[in-house]
C-alpha cells in the first residue's frame, strides 16, 4: 500500500512538474498542474497521454475540474512538453473564483481557450446569474464569453422578491463583465422568450442588459399581461419595473374580458 502511494506520488510530481497549461482558465503558464484520482493515474508516453480514473481531479492557480475520467493530451518531446487538450467525462464540474461550470462531458482546447460541454444538466453558475442548456454549453474565459445552445435559459433570481426573470432562446451568447462576476450583455436568437412575474414577451431576437435588467426585442414582437395582448416591431422590457414599451411599424392591441378579477402573480403591482 505505502510502495503503490509513493508511486503515485512520483508520478504526481511528474504531471505536475514539466506539464504547463498555456491558459487564464488554468491559472496561468507559471503554475504548476496537479492531477489526483482515486483509481489510479495511467501514463502513455507513446500517445502523450494521461489518464486519471475515479473521482479525478485537475488544478491548477484557481480552476479545478472535477469528474470520473479525465484525459489531459500533450505535445511536445520526450516526457516534457505543454497540455493541449483535456478531456473529462462524467459528472463534470470545473470551477474557478467567480464561475461554476456543470455538465456530464467536456473537452478543453488549451491552445484555442475553449471549453465545450456536452450531456444532461448543462449549467454555468456566475454570481446571480444561472445559464442552462440542452445540446452545449460552450465557455471562453479569455473572451469572456458563454454560448448556450438548445432550449438556452439564462436565469436571475431576486431574493428579495422570492421571483425570477428568465430570458430563453434556441441560442444564448452571454459575455460577462470585466470582473468576471456576473454577466453583462447576453444576445438571444431565434424563438426567444422573457418571462417576468408580470409578462410573457417574444420575439425572433433580443438583447439582455443584464445589470440594467432591461430586455430589448426585435422582430414579431409579442407582449401578453394578465387580459391585454400587445404587438408590434419593437420593443423594450423592464425586468426590474416590469413596465414595457413598444415601438416601430403598426402596434396592435387586443383585451380580453373576463368574468372576475384575477389575483395579481407573486412580484406584480
Amino acid at each position: 500500500m505505502l510502495r503503490a502511494a509513493l508511486l503515485l506520488a512520483a508520478l504526481l510530481t511528474a504531471l505536475a512538474s514539466p506539464l504547463q497549461a498555456r491558459s487564464a482558465a488554468f491559472g496561468g503558464q507559471d503554475k504548476p498542474l496537479e492531477i489526483f484520482a482515486d483509481n489510479g493515474i495511467e501514463w502513455r508516453r507513446d500517445e502523450k497521454l494521461y489518464i486519471a480514473r475515479g473521482n479525478a481531479v485537475v488544478r491548477q492557480g484557481e480552476m479545478t475540474m472535477r469528474a470520473a475520467v479525465l484525459r489531459a493530451r500533450y505535445s511536445g518531446e520526450g516526457d516534457r512538453g505543454d497540455i493541449t487538450r483535456v478531456e473529462a467525462n462524467g459528472n463534470v464540474v470545473i470551477v474557478t473564483p467567480d464561475t461554476r461550470v456543470e455538465g456530464q462531458r467536456a473537452t478543453y482546447d488549451v491552445v484555442g481557450d475553449v471549453m465545450r460541454m456536452t450531456g444532461s444538466g448543462l449549467k454555468l453558475t456566475s454570481g446571480d446569474d444561472v445559464v442552462t442548456a440542452r445540446d452545449s454549453l460552450e465557455y471562453r474565459p479569455g473572451e469572456r464569453l458563454a454560448v448556450a445552445r438548445g432550449d438556452a435559459q439564462v436565469d436571475r433570481f431576486d431574493p428579495a422578491k422570492g421571483t425570477s426573470n428568465i430570458v430563453r432562446a434556441d441560442i444564448l451568447s452571454a459575455i460577462f463583465a470585466e470582473d468576471g462576476k456576473n454577466l453583462h450583455v447576453v444576445d438571444a436568437i431565434d424563438n426567444v422568450e422573457v418571462l417576468t412575474p408580470c409578462e410573457y414577451v417574444a420575439a425572433n431576437a433580443g438583447r439582455y442588459l443584464v445589470a440594467q435588467q432591461i430586455a430589448k426585442m426585435s422582430g414579431n414582437v409579442r407582449i401578453t399581461r394578465a387580459q391585454i395582448q400587445l404587438s408590434g416591431e419593437e420593443a423594450e422590457v423592464n425586468l426590474k419595473t416590469g413596465i414595457s414599451s413598444l415601438k416601430g411599424g403598426r402596434i396592435s392591441g387586443l383585451l380580453v374580458p373576463q368574468s372576475k378579477p384575477e389575483t395579481p402573480a407573486v412580484g406584480c403591482e
